[in-house]
């Protein structure tokens, strides 16, 4: 029999970002023994393109889309996408494309707004948003807190949880040295260098921090489009002995740069369930976080890490000195990391869940198929 084709939607594969390292360890799990994956690319990340051309884009995609999955006899497409305007208003075309070719849909939300405030207060927008989410066969969440939310706004959809994993391997090949107590502590912050991670307010705790006399270093590995600003903020704060910019980072040069590091950094205003949490502490290292999307599923206060309140540079700095002063700490906090995310967080574990719902829904095609070849003799 051949294998089902399943069509994951989403950024290039080379772009730097969350959905393309879901996409990427997707691609290269074992659901590739099951299931004929093959990747669609949509959205502006990792492009260069004009005005124009992006026009020329949005414009024709849909139809390529619905050339797809016909030309490919396409069983299910998975939508990664994202609650925020933008990827909002491009993949509900893609969404209405796949239903109207006749494949089941899976609607997988990275993060962003909660249902409930996409539109505030504006009734007629929030009434065609339920609609939207009515439209696929199923609506994935990475969150608890999503996941309520969803079933709230979208009653009788069936709205699951399935987090991301990853691949622990490659984490586990570096051993935690015992960090050396006299030595400053080194903190890493991993991603996009936007103004909703957080980075301000981290590199105002970090000063913080030295002012009350703790030792610590900041690199930054990620490149985005606060990268100029901040690099002028850290001269600003006289802080440019403690800050490394790294460039973007991926692969070795990643892991390299958490095996070598004692925290990670992620103090940021809203996430879905970030991949720069699961790595990190694949690696063993533990966080200073904030309590946002995913991240209070993954980790317990003072047991993986420390819980910091947005937009608070006082909590970063107290956090800082906190695991600063007690190394041994930090130590027992590595173990418990990895464990963690080997045991709850894997790519194995994620390829399982995603297979026995893309069986689930293929089985359901079938059945459709041998109804409508019925009523078609019938007829």
């Amino acid at each position: 029999m051949r294998a089902p084709v399943v069509l994951l939607l989403g950024p290039g594969r080379e772009a730097l970002s969350g959905v393309t390292t879901h996409i990427n360890l997707l691609l290269g799990s074992k659901l590739g023994e099951e299931f004929t994956l093959t990747h669609f690319r949509v959205g502006s990340e990792g492009r260069s393109e004009t005005g124009v051309g992006r026009g020329v884009r949005l414009l024709t995609s849909p139809f390529l889309l619905a050339a797809t999955i016909v030309r490919r006899g396409v069983a299910i497409v998975h939508l990664n996408t994202s609650l925020n305007a933008r990827a909002y208003w491009r993949d509900l075309a893609y969404l209405v494309v796949a239903r109207v070719c006749g494949a089941r849909v899976v609607y997988q939300v990275h993060g962003g707004a909660l249902p409930q405030r996409f539109f505030g207060a504006r009734r007629s927008l929030a009434a065609l948003l339920r609609a939207t989410l009515k439209l696929p066969d199923i609506v994935v969440v990475l969150a608890q807190c999503e996941l309520e939310a969803y079933r709230v706004f979208a009653p009788g959809q069936q709205v699951i949880i399935l987090p991301n994993g990853i691949d622990c391997g490659p984490y586990l090949k570096y051993a935690r040295a015992r960090t050396d107590p006299t030595a400053p502590l080194g903190l890493i912050y991993v991603g996009r260098l936007a103004w909703d991670k957080g980075l301000y307010e981290a590199l105002q705790g970090l000063r913080l921090a030295r002012s009350l006399g703790v030792r610590a270093r900041l690199v930054i590995a990620g490149s985005g489009p606060e990268h100029a600003r901040l690099e002028e903020y850290v001269h600003e704060l006289d802080l440019a002995e403690d800050v490394r910019f790294a460039g973007a980072a991926r692969g070795e040069h990643k892991i390299r740069l958490l095996s070598e590091a004692d925290v990670l950094l992620l103090p940021s205003y809203g996430e879905g369930l970030p991949f720069a949490l699961l790595e990190g502490m694949a690696a063993g290292v533990p966080a200073i976080a904030t309590r946002v999307g995913a991240i209070p599923d993954v980790m317990t206060d003072g047991v993986h890490g420390v819980f910091v309140p947005p937009r608070n540079p006082d909590a970063i700095a107290r956090a800082i000195g906190e695991l600063a002063a007690d190394r041994k700490r930090l130590v027992r906090m590595s173990a418990v990391c990895r464990e963690r995310i080997a045991t709850a967080y894997s790519i194995e574990r994620a390829a399982d869940e995603l297979s026995r719902l893309y069986w689930a829904l293929y089985a359901l095609s079938e059945a459709s198929d041998v109804r409508n070849r019925r009523l078609d003799r019938g007829a």
